[in-house]
């Protein structure tokens, strides 16, 4: 005989309510905790104090005075970041972000990982911001590959030398694989490939190196590919394609809801 009670238990006090408002797509968990310890977030009209809170199906949850709906079935879209858009939901400097591009009707989505200002190509976009986060992981040893543009005299040594890892100012940087794909005059073009990628990791990678990045797109993000997508373009990745890349060990919804 089975013993289910643990199950049954779960099911009867719900989600803690940072993983219920990350698969909401309110933020990540790291920052709703933190929203948690600002006072505000309120369940059933009291205020959320500690993050090991429950939310069941009948509870309601409001954040910054606003009712948030509740996790809908996780959906993933791949989106061709165009060069000038930051990607966060809210810029201090005023320039425009990613989420004000997408098209009318959207969900409330957060990115998996970020590009910079001035870099293009693939963003991967969640409704599940629980997703987003996991998707992040460097221990999902998922490749990320870039075609990249740089000013300068290539040293294809050096390039093949990044695959033993590196470290510049005091950050150490994991391996990197870069190759030479063509040259004209100071300008070449290169592929890269890493599988962590921290902030500005190929600009400063290459700047270490003489080489000045006139142009960074990444073509691929773990098994999603940037594809035929133009720029600005947003295209939903179908639900059983979603299911079948996504490590299994990650927690994913697809059930859709009324």
């Amino acid at each position: 005989m089975v013993d289910d009670s643990n199950e049954n238990t779960t099911e009867a006090r719900g989600d803690r309510i940072a993983k219920w408002l990350a698969r909401s797509g309110v933020a990540s968990r790291r920052d709703i905790e933190r929203m948690i310890a600002e006072r505000r977030i309120k369940l059933n009209g009291v205020v959320v104090e500690h993050p090991a809170t429950f939310v069941t199906p009948t509870d309601v949850v409001a954040v910054n005075g606003n009712i948030v709906e509740g996790p809908q079935h996780t959906r993933l879209w791949r989106y061709h970041k165009p060069d000038g858009l930051v990607t966060t939901h809210r810029d201090p400097e005023g320039r425009k972000t990613v989420f004000e591009t997408l098209p009318e009707g959207m969900p409330r989505v957060v990115s998996v990982g970020r590009l910079d200002l001035n870099s293009e190509g693939l963003l991967l976009l969640t409704n599940d911001g629980a997703l987003a986060r996991r998707l992040e992981l460097p221990s999902n040893g998922w490749l990320r590959r870039y075609r990249v543009r740089v000013f300068g005299v290539v040293n294809e040594r050096e390039l093949a030398g990044l695959a033993k890892g590196c470290s510049i100012e005091g950050v150490k940087y994991g391996p990197i694989e870069a190759s030479l794909d063509s040259r004209k005059g100071d300008n070449a073009w290169l592929t890269v490939s890493l599988r962590e990628g921290k902030n500005r990791e190929i600009r400063r990678v290459m700047s270490a190196m003489n080489l000045h990045v006139s142009r960074l797109l990444r073509t691929s993000y773990g098994p999603f590919p940037l594809g035929e997508l133009k720029p600005g373009e947003l295209e939903e990745v179908p639900a059983r394609v979603m299911k079948a890349q996504i490590p299994r060990d990650v927690e994913i919804d697809t059930k859709r809801r009324g």
